[in-house]
């Protein structure tokens, strides 16, 4: 089989393990095409042997993509998301256009992942396809108009996200109270007039501070949302991270915290999947699985995605927090029981569903 190409990072965990599962399937090194050359116009993908398979990795945390995507300025700095998706979907643009050229196959779709980095609309095309999401206000522009929308919908507690953000960066868990309690957690670290992000979950605590905050982000595009009460397992809120590929969820992980942001990054750890599926029940578990694989269902042209999967209180009510288009790093996490990916790493299912045949029909 002609190699694999990868669209990331060269070097980086992503690129290793995606060549490691290729090794492993006796397939020759995949071809490392970088994002500075996607961004800098000279991306090619005729291979030796022509055009093998091409999967779209995430830009991740390079330094210079980074600049590339948001312009310089220190990598640590919250927002610029407008900019990086702008500039980010161009380079989506040229990587169809090079495989059409080419006649390279795509693994992921370009306008999936488009709308996936987008989570205005991707919590509308999930919304559309009836998966359950949890509620959103209309669109705000700066604090004042977030506080009038939030008292319209008598909503107290909203979770407030840039559009285009990841790995929680400018996300903040805001709820309010009477006589003009106020409380913003959130990793977002205030450096003069600007914010950076920090490893450690903080709050605010007064209006002038939040309203900074929300002030600050808003020019580059917020998503809000009501705030579901998340269940607990050991006195620690829980949500899950679960990947499906072609179709089935084959891998999950629980992310536990003390705070509302479950990110591992942010202090958050890894929990007991079996506990989590005893006390959803054989019902409750099968029903969070459907959930995910109809979620993924809204991106049919991509052979994986990652779902944010919240479990209410009481275990009995499930939405989808986010779909995620480069949701497959789970180091050391191998497929459920009893299904596809037993014993696999995300990887390695994926370059095995790529060899069976199983490949979305991309639609751009």
């Amino acid at each position: 089989m002609t190699a694999f190409t990868v669209i990331g990072t060269p070097g980086d965990r992503r690129t290793a393990f995606f060549s490691d599962a290729c090794r492993a399937a006796a397939l020759p090194e995949p071809r490392v095409v970088s994002w500075p050359d996607v961004l800098g116009g000279g991306l090619e993908l005729d291979g030796t042997d022509g055009p093998g398979p091409v999967r779209i990795d995430s830009p991740g945390e390079d330094t210079e993509v980074d600049a590339l995507l948001r312009g310089p300025g220190d990598p640590a700095r919250v927002g610029g998301g407008a900019r990086w998706y702008r500039t980010f979907t161009r380079g989506l643009s040229r990587i169809a256009a090079e495989a059409e050229r080419a006649g390279a196959r795509l693994l992921n779709d370009i306008d999936d992942i488009a709308v996936m980095c987008d989570k205005r609309r991707c919590h509308a095309r999930l919304l559309a396809a009836g998966v359950p999401v949890p509620d959103v206000l209309p669109a705000v522009r700066d604090y004042a108009e977030l506080r009038a929308r939030m008292d319209e919908s008598g909503m107290r507690r909203v979770f407030v996200k840039p559009a285009h953000g990841s790995s929680a960066s400018g996300v903040i868990a805001l709820q309010t109270a009477p006589r003009g309690r106020i409380k913003a957690v959130t990793s977002a670290a205030r450096r003069g007039d600007g914010y950076v992000n920090s490893l450690r979950v903080r709050s605010y605590d007064t209006e002038s501070e939040v309203a900074h905050l929300v002030d600050t982000l808003a020019p580059d595009g917020l998503h809000v949302e009501r705030w579901l009460p998340k269940a607990t397992l050991d006195g620690r809120v829980f949500d899950l991270r679960v990947v499906v590929i072609a179709g089935e969820a084959t891998h999950a992980v629980v992310r536990t915290s003390r705070s509302p942001m479950t990110n591992l990054h942010l202090g958050g750890a890894r929990g007991d999947l079996d506990a989590v599926r005893r006390a959803l029940g054989d019902d409750g578990w099968r029903r969070a699985l459907d959930v995910c694989a109809r979620a993924a269902a809204c991106f049919p042209g991509s052979l994986m995605v990652g779902v944010d999967l919240l479990v209410g209180l009481g275990r009995r009510q499930v939405a989808v927090g986010e779909v995620n288009a480069f949701g497959d790093l789970l180091p050391g996490i191998t497929g459920l029981p009893g299904g596809v990916a037993e014993g696999l790493d995300t990887y390695t299912a994926q370059v095995r569903a790529a060899l069976s045949g199983n490949v979305p029909a991309c639609t751009t």
